[in-house]
């Protein structure tokens, strides 16, 4: 059986990192999944490819892998660097701001 172990990414729709910091173990489908003639639902029999494993590690992650004999392949995340401005939030709405603020 194979896995991926990974460190998920913030959503779109948030700009906080809040369930970013662990990492998840992610089952790959054994088999295809298919479209259901009558209704349009998209269907399939692998079970596993619905489960996701939290670890608070990406060691503890591989050790869950290495104990249960699961192929795990590692998908190391891109961080991004911090953007940090010198005076803040409150800079956008200074009084003596050097640039025109616009829409």
């Amino acid at each position: 059986m194979r896995a991926r172990i990974f460190q998920p990414a913030r959503t779109a729709m948030s700009s906080g990192s809040a369930k970013t910091k662990g990492w998840v173990l992610e089952y790959g489908a054994a088999t295809s999944r298919r479209v259901d003639p009558l209704m349009g639902w998209t269907s399939s029999d692998d079970t596993q490819s619905q489960v996701r494993l939290r670890f608070d590690s990406k060691e503890a992650a591989l050790d869950y892998a290495a104990d249960h004999g699961i192929e795990a392949v590692v998908s190391d995340p891109h961080n991004r660097k911090p953007n940090i401005r010198q005076g803040g939030y409150g800079a956008n709405f200074a009084t003596d701001r050097r640039t025109v603020w616009t829409h």
